[in-house]
């Protein structure tokens, strides 16, 4: 990947971050920490990856994103935003009573969300439905499903992974969030499922472990996934949760609360300085 490539990209990172914060703070509520831990694979997956049209949301032929962890909407919303799928002004309007961007994605309301989730776990199952589905049809699209390493102690989780490697889904992308971190504190301590590679490798899958906030790394990561065949592929994504903003990373705190406005403007002039940094450097 060229560095203008990079950089671009970053600079859709950083736009990811910065309507996270914008929006929950907006709602006063929301979870940035998780949000903010994905922005690189939310930039990648929406500008670089998957065939999408944001003046066609509904194109039957699109690539299709789940978000499994779906609590992290903020960064889903603002990526979607900043892609053209809607304004980027109605961000702060997240969980609002009368607004179309809801706590958790609705398929319904949001224009380019692909699925409504919500419940931990139903989402990746949605996702391998819907690849199953792709290969009957005979389509030519792939699914891709966010995950976060506390979802992934749910049950239903590993009952979609042994369906997935079942019927050789090579056209579903599974990514996992791994920053060790969920709302009652680190996941080693809560409910410890590493080694997830090892366990990932045994159910069939195609496993690649990256730094989820390199792009080289992603680059290479998803080149595995399209260049494998007979069985899904798994992204491990090793980040830092509130990547970005000083005072949230690797903080469990902000797993599900919204900075005030004293948080608020602390946060956006640190990202407002890593934009112009980033704008300056072409």
């Amino acid at each position: 990947m060229t560095n203008e490539a990079k950089r671009q990209l970053a600079i859709a990172a950083c736009q990811v971050r910065m309507g996270v914060v914008t929006a929950t703070h907006g709602a006063k509520a929301g979870h940035p920490g998780g949000s903010l831990s994905a922005a690189e694979v939310f930039a990648y997956l929406y500008n670089r990856e998957m065939r999408i049209d944001p003046k066609n949301p509904k194109w039957e032929d699109r690539d299709r994103f789940v978000l499994s962890k779906g609590h992290t909407a903020p960064g889903l919303y603002a990526a979607l935003a900043y892609r053209g799928f809607f304004p980027v002004e109605d961000l702060p309007t997240l969980r609002h009573i009368d607004s179309y961007l809801q706590g958790h994605p609705n398929m319904n309301t949001a224009p380019g969300v692909d699925m409504s989730t919500g419940s931990l776990g139903q989402g990746v199952s949605c996702a391998a439905g819907m690849a199953k589905a792709a290969k009957y049809l005979g389509k030519d699209v792939n699914v891709y499903t966010l995950l976060g390493d506390g979802e992934i102690a749910e049950g239903e989780v590993w009952e979609a992974f042994l369906f997935a490697a079942h019927y050789k889904l090579d056209n579903l992308c599974v990514i996992i969030d791994l920053n060790g971190l969920q709302i009652d504190g680190a996941t080693k301590d809560v409910m410890n499922t590493a080694p997830v590679d090892a366990k990932l490798e045994a159910f069939g899958f195609n496993v690649v472990s990256v730094d989820g906030h390199d792009f080289d790394a992603l680059e290479g990561a998803f080149a595995s996934f399209h260049g494998c065949q007979g069985k899904p592929t798994a992204i491990l994504m090793h980040t830092t949760k509130g990547k970005g903003v000083s005072y949230m990373e690797n903080q469990v705190g902000w797993h599900g609360k919204a900075p005030n406005d004293a948080e608020y403007k602390i946060a956006m002039d640190e990202l407002n300085a890593a934009m112009a940094e980033l704008e300056a450097a072409q």
